[in-house]
């Protein structure tokens, strides 16, 4: 496993560079992960601004106007909050580059890194006001969807990481209770689907106060939304995130011979849990006599893939507004109760064991079918809102 992209690179290139000691496997891919999502969902508002879908919106703006005292303070501020930890980066490497994320979230730091942080970042608030010509004035300008993509994007990840976070605790209220601070902070362990509806109610909310139209944006965002999903689960088989399935210790079938032997079933040996699967499995009550295990990761990378190509030729030809978001319910849905069968869950007690996420991709099924049957009648109408 490559838990950072230093491991990837010395494995694959035999390159030793220590700097990518600091960039995890599973950060890097999610990053990739918003950023194609970010770019499909801006192609996509601009072709439905052209079809007429979709249309920019009036909003007044002040030109000419220098940086006030609070806004001086704030860049100050994250001037220092930068260069109190980028100095003592550099100065203390080795130590921090052992466990970056803790590094980060420590108050270990350079004060005059931070000095020098905030010098600068005030000093180039001051060098632009200087540039700054003539009396405020406010004038109109045109906005179009597209434009606000960067903006969606940052509500997609604050509220997604946010969700996914929560939801993932509500599923593991043990390891919540036995370290609040750690599973509140850390990095590993989010729920997708979690992720999903918060970041789903920020975003309509943003398109409801910003006069874009709901349903022609889901319809826009959700296929890049399955892409960001299928790159995501690549960087939790990079740095073995403890995404992996059930035990498999039954040998790969013969059918099944041109397929390579990890993508049957795989030990995740160097992963960044540092844990030996075997062992894991045991505390879990498993019984695995080899210790390797499904590798979820791979499935829901080749199928969420494959869903988004189906989207990808298909989104030309439904008219009907609503068919890419009810379709992406039923796939998503569908999907996500498949790999399931054969993932570790927490399950609660009920109906004889059920996973969270196995109640909501249960929803988003009963949910997409109905909308299959409703939008060719109420569609377009919904889609004036």
């Amino acid at each position: 496993m490559y838990p950072t992209l230093y491991d990837l690179v010395l494995d694959l290139f035999g390159m030793s560079i220590p700097p990518f000691k600091l960039v995890q496997s599973f950060g890097m891919m999610v990053a990739l992960a918003f950023l194609a999502a970010s770019m499909d969902l801006k192609s996509e508002l601009k072709r439905k601004e052209e079809q007429g879908l979709l249309q920019s919106v009036k909003k007044n703006v002040w030109r000419g106007v220098k940086s006030s005292m609070l806004e001086k303070l704030t860049s100050a501020l994250i001037g220092f909050a930068i260069g109190y930890k980028f100095l003592a980066l550099i100065t203390d490497f080795d130590t921090a580059s052992l466990n970056p994320q803790a590094f980060i979230l420590s108050s270990e730091g350079s004060l005059l890194g931070g000095l020098l942080g905030a010098a600068i970042s005030v000093g180039m608030r001051i060098w632009d006001d200087s540039k700054v010509k003539g009396e405020p004035r406010e004038v109109e300008i045109d906005v179009h969807p597209y434009e606000q993509v960067g903006t969606i994007t940052i509500l997609a990840a604050v509220f997604g990481i946010g969700g996914a976070k929560i939801f993932h605790n509500l599923e593991n209220l043990d390891e919540l209770m036995a370290d609040p601070v750690g599973a509140l902070v850390s990095f590993s362990g989010l729920s997708f689907l979690g992720g999903l509806i918060c970041a789903t109610a920020a975003i309509l909310w943003y398109a409801r106060k910003n006069n874009i139209k709901m349903l022609h944006l889901t319809d826009a965002a959700l296929p890049g939304l399955m892409l960001a999903y299928g790159i995501g689960r690549m960087g939790c088989q990079l740095a073995g995130d403890g995404d992996w399935g059930i035990p498999n210790d039954a040998p790969k079938p013969d059918w099944l011979a041109w397929l390579p032997d990890w993508a049957w079933a795989y030990n995740y040996p160097n992963n960044v849990l540092g844990i030996d699967l075997k062992t894991d499995y045991a505390q879990m009550g498993y019984v695995s006599l080899t210790g390797y295990a499904w590798p979820t990761p791979i499935y829901e990378t080749t199928m969420a893939l494959l869903i988004f190509g189906f989207f990808w030729v298909m989104r030309k030809r439904w008219k009907t507004p609503g068919l890419v978001a009810a379709w992406y319910l039923i796939l998503a849905g569908a999907e996500r109760l498949a790999i399931e069968q054969i993932r570790i869950n927490n399950e609660y007690p009920i109906l004889g064991g059920v996973t969270q996420a196995e109640i909501i991709s249960t929803i988003m099924i009963v949910i997409g079918i109905v909308f299959v049957f409703l939008m060719p009648k109420v569609g377009h109408k919904w889609a004036q809102y």
